[in-house]
């Protein structure tokens, strides 16, 4: 668990002994698939590090539409706002497969900082991030159209949640297609149509909870992604909450080393 948590936001170059010291009478909570974490508009007074599972957090309108603002995975921090505003929720979250996670109360992280300041500096660094995925975010919603925010979203779930065989990259995702069009900010319909064109294209396969992405060069394209690193331009997409940004890979070359997680929950 300790390497777990040692990739969260907080923790990030944090000595894994000072890790495991800090974590170890945090209480372990399991929360059943689909179940109500929090709600958006309650009190809360902590946050949570996934260890296991996937866990969605969103946001209610006024009439009663969803939309998803992230999809949080092993390592991922959710609910911190609590620590540092004991205002109420600003989101709901909630488990979309069986969720494991550690606890963390607001007084028991301002005491660490007591101790270790750099801790608080490493939230500050966790929040700033969130403000610069929400503003990406916005600016995708308006100025990129619906299919350019499709591949972009594909291309996140895939370096997050995938695993690469054989050229193929098999994203578990555990999201329905209503939920899909709620972390894209568009229709069902609108949504559906583009996940039908680019399976028509052979980009990808949809299988459930789950999708096959077998040409990702194609989506960088769609996505209008482009930064240049190491001489060759590549995607850049910002992860939930860690403190590194990942690339995305380009293309189906069998013999390019791909860095994605080992585990697919």
């Amino acid at each position: 668990m300790t390497a777990i948590l040692g990739r969260a936001g907080i923790f990030h170059a944090v000595d894994p002994a000072v890790i495991a010291t800090l974590t170890a009478e945090l209480p372990v909570v399991h929360f059943a698939r689909r179940q109500a974490i929090f709600g958006e508009g309650e009190g809360g007074d902590q946050l949570y590090i996934v260890t296991s599972g996937k866990v969605k957090l969103g946001r209610r309108a006024s009439d009663g539409r969803h939309h998803l603002l992230a999809i949080a995975g092993p390592s991922d921090m959710f609910g911190e706002l609590s620590i540092v505003d004991p205002g109420l929720r600003s989101a709901s979250a909630t488990a979309l497969t069986d969720v494991d996670a550690v606890a963390m109360h607001r007084n028991t992280f301002w005491a660490w900082v007591a101790d270790r300041p750099e801790l608080a500096l490493r939230l500050l660094r966790v929040l700033a991030r969130r403000v610069r995925r929400t503003e990406d975010d916005l600016s995708d919603l308006i100025f990129a159209d619906v299919a350019g925010r499709v591949a972009k979203e594909l291309l996140r779930l895939s370096q997050r949640f995938g695993a690469q065989d054989n050229g193929v990259v098999h994203v578990t995702h555990n999201l329905t297609q209503e939920e899909i069009a709620q972390l894209i900010g568009a229709s069902c319909e609108a949504v559906n149509k583009v996940l039908t064109e680019f399976t028509q294209h052979g980009w990808i396969r949809p299988e459930g909870e789950s999708m096959l992405i077998i040409d990702s060069e194609a989506l960088v394209r769609r996505a209008h992604l482009t930064t240049v690193s190491n001489g060759r331009q590549s995607p850049t997409v910002d992860r939930y909450d860690h403190d590194e940004s990942f690339t995305p890979p380009i293309g189906n070359n069998r013999s390019r080393s791909w860095a994605f997680p080992a585990q697919v929950d």
